[in-house]
């Protein structure tokens, strides 16, 4: 039995936006390229750019929802995003960091750390996990999530990098510890992805409006899709076939 990849996905900015992919060139050992390249540190982050640290550091969707409504698209140095209730910012991370900030001031709740700063580890993308990981989601879990509450959900809700279908419902999680064939690539799935209050918050507007963690604790779990390992690298397309090894 095998799935097939229906999209492909990157977050250049963590927390700060999505793209779109028709296809991506893996590297082992490292995140999707162009996937979290940077983080926005708030003031009392404790990152400095010299190593991976927690999400707990950074801005990010769990709390503060209005940042899930961002689209981003990445090309060269810069990067530009869009949201409903802000005019369209292009801007070089790197270098132009106060333009930025202004931005995304009115996204942040005022009881919450204020973005500070962007910050980059050379060389690896800023995921949640401490490995540089590629997040695998399976569009018939997202299914079952919808039936639970009953209503059509973005599946940018879950920021992930590589979505199949064609397999059953959270049969990723049976896969850790084993290699699986997207494309030219291979991959080691590693662990599940446990869930937080981001994936409550409405893509297109910001606003939280799905209990998606209460629909996962039916399955009495908080996961959704699993984080896998480049172990030999190559190029992925939308629709090419997922296989167990």
């Amino acid at each position: 039995m095998s799935g097939a990849v229906t999209s492909l996905w990157r977050h250049p900015i963590k927390s700060h936006g999505r793209e779109s992919l028709d296809h991506v060139t893996m590297t082992p050992g490292q995140t999707m390229p162009g996937d979290r390249v940077w983080a926005v540190a708030h003031e009392a982050s404790k990152a400095d750019g010299s190593e991976w640290v927690s999400c707990a550091n950074f801005s990010r969707g769990a709390k503060a929802p209005l940042l899930m409504a961002i689209w981003a698209k990445l090309e060269d140095d810069s990067v530009t995003l869009r949201h409903p209730d802000r005019p369209d910012l292009t801007f070089k991370p790197d270098t132009q960091q106060d333009a930025f900030l202004d931005w995304v001031k009115p996204l942040m709740p005022a009881d919450r750390a204020a973005s500070t700063r962007i910050i980059r580890v050379p060389g690896r993308g800023m995921t949640d996990s401490p490995f540089p990981s590629i997040s695998l989601c399976n569009v018939a879990s997202h299914r079952a999530v919808e039936q639970k509450l009953g209503c059509d959900l973005s599946i940018a809700r879950w920021r992930g990098n590589i979505w199949f279908d064609g397999l059953p419902l959270w049969e990723e999680f049976d896969w850790l510890g084993r290699n699986i064939r997207i494309g030219e690539a291979i991959f080691h799935i590693r662990e599940r992805i446990t869930r937080c209050l981001a994936t409550t918050a409405n893509p297109e507007t910001g606003e939280r409006d799905a209990d998606t963690l209460g629909a996962l604790s039916s399955w009495d779990h908080q996961d959704f899709g699993v984080y896998a390992e480049v172990l030999e690298g190559g190029t992925i397309r939308t629709g090419d076939e997922v296989q167990v090894l």
